[in-house]
């Protein structure tokens, strides 16, 4: 079988226990290298030594992207360690942006922006110029469906998310004759340990099973299902893979067809 990501070395932020790992496993397991970023030192030593404990395609740093040195250092350790960077997926983001208009938090707000906007840019600024060296690569943004559709109480992280994308938009058109293509991919559920303990949260305060509760917001997907965290992860490999070569500039829906836009 072919793997599409065979000698690409693919830059992994905001790795933890969810999408941001199973990005890096999917990097792997399509033949590239990786280089995997989080804040936690001791969280991240261990999943780097999980995913490769040889760690010949595995490499690891501590990362703030909101720290734009932090950043330009994770991109020098992956040309050191590899060459040099050929995909970039950008997960690591801030989601703690709660409250309506009269009870919301201007900070949290303005974290929401600093990490999922700002902090993006920190990182795609030196990864672009890393790929530029090598004659093009991909970036992939996280994105989230809460931008077309916020719901009570997410208006901070939904606003960053849209601001996100429309830097995408831009980035495309500018990095586009680089040969460097800018995409995003838009999760909504996530079947995954974070909406698992939700799922198991709400049944408890709802009286419920857990697969009722789980019906509640499945039951009328097209699908009947919930996109998982590495199935979110592939269609990341595939963006960052040449299959991806002539797609630049769009947002696509990985959530089972909840909706589209």
């Amino acid at each position: 079988m072919r793997m599409i990501l065979q000698g690409k070395t693919v830059v992994v932020t905001g790795v933890g226990a969810g999408l941001g790992r199973e990005c890096a496993e999917s990097v792997l397991r399509q033949g590239g290298n990786v280089v995997v970023a989080a804040r936690s030192a001791d969280a991240l030593a261990s999943i780097a030594d999980e995913l490769d404990p040889s760690g010949a395609r595995v490499a690891h740093q501590v990362t703030d992207i909101t720290d734009a040195d932090s950043c330009t250092s994770l991109i020098d350790l992956a040309t050191e360690r590899f060459g040099g960077v050929d995909a970039l997926a950008q997960v690591a983001a801030y989601d703690n942006a709660w409250g309506g208009l009269y009870d919301l938090k201007f900070e949290n707000w303005r974290n929401a922006f600093e990490t999922n906007v700002l902090g993006a840019l920190n990182v795609i600024r030196p990864a672009a110029a890393s790929m530029k060296e090598r004659g093009g690569g991909s970036i992939i943004l996280i994105g989230s469906q809460s931008m077309f559709a916020p719901q009570m109480p997410q208006g901070g992280y939904a606003a960053s998310k849209g601001a996100l994308l429309s830097a995408m938009y831009y980035l495309a058109d500018e990095l586009g004759p680089d040969n460097i293509r800018v995409n995003m991919v838009v999760p909504s559920w996530m079947w995954g340990p974070p909406v698992e303990m939700l799922m198991n949260w709400r049944a408890q305060n709802e009286e419920k099973t857990v697969d009722e509760a789980l019906d509640d917001v499945v039951g009328k997907f097209p699908l009947r299902r919930m996109t998982e965290d590495g199935e979110v992860a592939e269609v990341v490999a595939f963006f960052a893979s040449d299959l991806a070569r002539a797609v630049t500039g769009q947002h696509l829906l990985v959530n089972s067809g909840e909706m589209s836009r």
